[in-house]
């Protein structure tokens, strides 16, 4: 079994403890007791179910299979992402029964690492998994020691937020000996359990063979999933226990992180700026209109909403840019993370009346969106996310760029959108750029044909 410090000096009296754990919940952290002869070793986990029914069943992650092949070729890897997505349910779930674990939220553990980091890893022997690293960073550079003194790889894991400060002291010292990958928030096919055999790449042939894997879309489905989001813990709760759920998220982990990843104290106008950012979901970022939702200045709203990138709740969809093509727009698009979060932040209290409200197409968007930046943040290939909009106003919901091919997509909430949408893809080979397989991402049932290269798309297949 994976071992962890002892927070005791002596044993306690004799205990029949044959092969088996017991659970014993201190607050909100239990403790795992080993067996007699181990029980001066005791591992801490966080947020231990309260009984056997609230426990859910993990889900596995599709980021798993590039995680374990980094992991046999860099000595470091850190995965990123925002609190609650299951970063360290995931790693737990992968880790061998030798590796230690340890959190920097735990005051003691973070005070070691950060006055001592030798004495740390005397303490916390690799292998190791260390969460919540954004806190300590100080272990980075005994990090390094102690990949240049070995040839093992895969030596530690760590957990943290892609903050600024912290990704830039990573590249400067871990450079070369770290895997970096970023786990979001359960995706639509995650919690379905579905895998598919090829990767995405828009052909009709592709689509047709996803399409045999799975029911026809769905849109109470579909919009079940975006208003109930993609937080492991919120999965088949009640509507009641959502929102609790999404207020302490907000109280408790996005406030404190907010707090000490930029210095905001301000806990009424941080949520108001929230509530801002969700009024602006899949539109252009206007940091006046952001500032003004929470009486704060414009390059304040800018600062903010840099704290929410870096804490994974909000991502910025970078327009495309070609020197080709001019006047094109500079300014980014704002999608969040997890729409269950912006659903909430919005007060769309049940998923009926979110598919049925006026902000239905924009969710949609973001839904699509984030799924796409899900699928392939864990692919094999890298890609390039953009979106087009020029001067005039021309707009392509979404490029996705491999190989300098460009595949453009628009994004419609209907069953039935008009084909005619695809004629604007027309600016791609104006600008000499070469052109793959598109369509338009909708509620269609199944894929159907636009013309040579443009598919109706239905958005499970995503």
């Amino acid at each position: 079994m994976r071992d962890f410090a002892c927070c005791r000096d002596k044993p306690p009296p004799t205990i029949d403890l044959p092969n088996i754990y017991r659970h014993v919940k201190i607050h909100h952290a239990h403790i795992l007791l080993t067996k007699q002869e181990n029980y001066d070793k005791i591992r801490l986990t966080m947020d231990f179910p309260k009984n056997k029914e609230a426990r859910m069943a993990y889900i596995t992650r599709e980021l798993e299979r590039k995680f374990l092949k980094l992991n046999d070729f860099f000595k470091v890897i850190l995965v990123t992402g925002a609190r609650q997505v299951g970063k360290t349910t995931m790693l737990k779930h992968l880790a061998e029964s030798d590796r230690t674990y340890v959190t920097m939220d735990n005051t003691m553990a973070r005070e070691l690492a950060q006055s001592d980091p030798v004495l740390f890893f005397q303490t916390y022997k690799p292998p190791i998994l260390i969460d919540e690293v954004q806190k300590a960073p100080e272990l980075f550079e005994q990090i390094k020691i102690i990949c240049d003194e070995s040839d093992e790889k895969g030596l530690i894991w760590l957990t943290g937020s892609q903050q600024y400060n912290m990704m830039k002291k990573v590249r400067e010292t871990l450079a070369g000996r770290i895997g970096i990958l970023e786990l979001y928030s359960l995706s639509a096919r995650e919690k379905a359990g579905l895998v598919f055999d090829t990767d995405l790449d828009f052909s009709l042939a592709t689509l047709q063979a996803r399409q045999r894997k799975l029911p026809k879309n769905d849109v109470v489905q579909v919009f079940h999933h975006i208003w109930e989001g993609g937080m492991p813990q919120v999965q088949g709760v009640d509507d009641e226990l959502r929102q609790e759920y999404f207020n302490s998220y907000i109280d408790t982990y996005l406030m404190r992180d907010a707090t000490e990843a930029g210095g905001i104290t301000d806990a009424v106008r941080f949520r108001k700026f929230l509530v801002g950012c969700a009024s602006l979901v899949s539109e252009q970022v206007n940091y006046t209109t952001l500032a003004e939702s929470a009486d704060i200045a414009p390059s304040t709203a800018k600062e903010w909403l840099k704290i929410l990138v870096g804490l994974h709740i909000i991502y910025l969809l970078a327009p495309y840019s070609n020197n080709e093509l001019k006047r094109l727009s500079k300014t980014p698009k704002l999608y969040f993370c997890d729409t269950g979060l912006c659903a909430y932040l919005s007060m769309w209290l049940t998923p009926d009346t979110l598919r049925n409200g006026a902000a239905s197409g924009h969710y949609y968007e973001n839904y699509v969106v984030m799924e796409l930046v899900k699928n392939y943040a864990y692919a094999k290939s890298k890609v390039n996310i953009t979106y087009f909009r020029d001067s005039n106003a021309k707009e392509i919901d979404v490029f996705v760029e491999e190989n300098n091919v460009i595949h453009p997509l628009e994004i419609k909430k209907s069953a039935a959108p008009d084909r005619r949408e695809v004629k604007k893809y027309n600016v791609i080979d104006k600008a000499s750029l070469k052109r793959g397989n598109g369509g338009i991402i909708c509620m269609c049932e199944e894929p159907i044909p636009i013309d040579a290269d443009n598919c109706f798309i239905p958005s499970n297949l995503i």
